[in-house]
């Protein structure tokens, strides 16, 4: 395949926050990403794709995270992550098989009480700019919540860009699982917070990751140990996560829609600040 792939992971409305500050403060200084041959998007990283790959111009983009006057209404979500990761992990202790983990979350998901899908469509509908999928080629990660099958939606996936978005930001207990096709979908970071290894066969590969290198749920194989094997194949790999002063800015519940202009701003002055490095 070749090229340049931008991996965005999943960290909350304050990851979209951050990211798209740190895409505006990289763009700044002569190194935007958006070009790239692929965008991989999960979670908070799928809707960040969807946005810049809309045609909307980054600056834009990072005013509606920035300004309070301009951001979108969000749900709020209060969340407890040290119990949160607690219940999750004790409903798969003793598992080995990923899919069985991702089957033993989903469960828990789809008996969850939360907000009804229509009430949180509406959420993600309003954080994208178009509602088609992009020429660029991106890929949406979800998570089949019966099967624990991972779903890669693409535009030829025949799934609207919306519906795509919305099931792969389904964090499990917190918003409702995504009804497409008949078939029920939760957060693509069940398998992994950023999914960094659909970026094999390209050349350079770029991972954002708001959530850093451990995630808040058990992953199919921990992050580092994916860059090693992008890097096996023969990519360079840079990877970013929050520097100390956006870890402040985001907070304890990066679900909290009060963070996103201090989480933005952190972002934007890390990118600023920063010169990738592809090794």
């Amino acid at each position: 395949m070749g090229g340049q792939a931008l991996v965005l992971g999943g960290g909350g409305v304050a990851g979209i926050a951050w990211t798209t500050g740190l895409l505006a403060g990289l763009a700044e200084h002569g190194q935007d990403l958006t070009g790239a041959d692929l965008l991989v998007g999960t979670s908070a990283g799928s809707v960040v794709a969807a946005q810049v790959t809309s045609g909307v111009p980054l600056d834009e983009l990072f005013a509606r995270q920035a300004d309070p006057a301009r951001q979108t209404a969000e749900i709020p979500a209060n969340i407890d992550f040290e119990k949160f990761a607690a219940d999750f992990g004790g409903a798969v202790t003793g598992s080995a098989d990923p899919a069985e983990v991702r089957r033993a979350v989903g469960k828990l998901a789809l008996a969850a009480e939360t907000v009804s899908e229509v009430d949180r469509r509406a959420v993600i509908e309003a954080r994208l700019p178009s509602h088609d999928w992009p020429e660029q080629r991106l890929v949406i990660v979800a998570v089949d919540a019966e099967t624990g099958e991972p779903r890669k939606f693409d535009r030829a996936s025949g799934v609207s860009l919306v519906d795509a978005v919305a099931a792969s930001c389904a964090v499990p207990g917190v918003w409702p699982a995504v009804t497409i096709g008949g078939r029920r979908y939760v957060d693509g970071g069940v398998r992994s917070a950023e999914n960094a290894d659909y970026a094999s066969g390209c050349t350079r590969v770029t991972v954002l990751a708001p959530l850093g290198v451990d995630g808040p749920l058990p992953m199919e194989k921990p992050l580092p140990e994916v860059l090693d094997d992008l890097r096996a194949a023969g990519a360079e790999v840079a990877l970013v996560t929050p520097d100390e002063a956006s870890v402040a800015a985001i907070g304890e519940n990066p679900l909290d829609p009060s963070v996103r202009t201090p989480a933005a701003e952190a972002g934007r002055a890390q990118g600023a600040a920063l010169t990738l490095s592809w090794t």
